[in-house]
């Protein structure tokens, strides 16, 4: 099958876009397939089997125009797309319509459930209508003052202080008190105009990843130092994963049914990952979905899908399965681009 990997992109998290697509481009073609890996931000080709090394820094791309993308011969005679961005235009559904208008079929979520995912604010008052409990939180923007937060209806200090469209952490504080909050908002604000800010759950890090209508074995995350911030997160030795996590059975089964509940209540296909907090007193909190979940050596979902049985190749097959099947049940009118 002939593969086009979109990667890279302009988002915060290009840098992980790169790792992730590079893996994926490893994979496909030990599975036999024809690869091509493309820069999302440039529309470029990226040299196989050298993708991340071969692309350019986020601070010297240049500007492309959207159709240039898909117009690009490398992505009309692509027969699915394997979306391997994170954040930005990759993740909130616009890079989807474009290729919904191209007739391409692609891996993961749709428009609507990439842009309700990416949304926070958007995606908690999906999971307070469907019951699926959440921190207490308060939608608030760049040019509000920090006495808008209004701490005491979130439970006061601390606060998880975010940008609302984002991933990865990035831009994210936790506010141990008043004085620390308007810089929190000033750097939260940095990537975008509208910023979350949300009751700290203390307890244990837990992430469920999600394969179709399948929740795999959840993975507990332990930082070794302070929070799972972005460091944390794409550095060797800086965490610490144990897959299944040490969880009572009924627990599990009841985290683990959430987090399919979640990803379902969004509209989520393909692989996504839903991310939680485990209170003290062992109550589970939602704190959101992610897309397009990472594919490093670090990442999460291969994590899960390891104890599940799965190697790594054999997840990047069942996310092309995927893609393709869902375009068989959903074709979507090509438009000749």
């Amino acid at each position: 099958m002939k593969v086009a990997v979109l990667m890279g992109g302009r988002s915060a998290e290009r840098e992980i876009s790169l790792r992730t697509g590079r893996g994926i481009a490893q994979a496909l073609r030990s599975l036999g397939h024809q690869v091509v890996a493309v820069d999302s931000a440039t529309g470029r080709l990226l040299p196989a089997g050298d993708e991340e090394q071969g692309a350019p820094s986020l601070a010297s791309l240049e500007r492309v125009e959207p159709g240039a993308l898909v117009s690009a011969s490398s992505m009309r005679e692509a027969e699915v797309v394997f979306i391997a961005l994170h954040g930005g235009a990759g993740e909130d559904g616009t890079l989807q319509a474009l290729l919904d208008l191209a007739g391409k079929p692609y891996t993961g979520s749709g428009v609507l459930a990439s842009a309700l995912a990416m949304n926070k604010a958007m995606s908690k008052r999906i999971f307070e209508r469907e019951g699926i409990p959440t921190p207490r939180w308060r939608l608030v923007r760049d040019d509000d003052p920090p006495e808008a937060v209004e701490s005491g209806a979130l439970g006061g200090y601390p606060l998880v202080v975010k940008p609302n469209e984002q991933g990865s952490t990035v831009g994210l504080t936790i506010v141990g008190r008043t004085e620390d909050l308007a810089a929190a908002l000033r750097t939260a604000a940095e990537h975008g105009p509208e910023i979350l800010v949300e009751e700290y759950i203390p307890g244990r890090e837990l992430t469920v990843a999600v394969m179709g209508r399948e929740a795999l074995p959840i993975v507990e995350i332990r930082p070794r130092d302070g929070f799972y911030d972005y460091e944390s997160k794409y550095t060797a030795g800086r965490s610490e994963y144990f897959c299944p996590a040490d969880l009572p059975v009924e627990l599990a089964r009841r985290i683990a049914d959430l987090g399919l509940r979640a990803a379902l209540g969004l509209g989520c296909s393909g692989v996504s990952r839903v991310d939680f907090r485990l209170s003290p007193a062992n109550e589970p909190f939602c704190l959101e979905v992610n897309t397009i979940p990472g594919m490093t050596p670090t990442s999460l979902v291969p994590m899960a899908a390891k104890a599940r049985g799965m190697d790594y190749d054999q997840l990047v097959a069942r996310m092309l399965e995927l893609a393709v099947a869902g375009a068989r049940r959903h074709p979507r009118a090509a438009t000749g681009v």
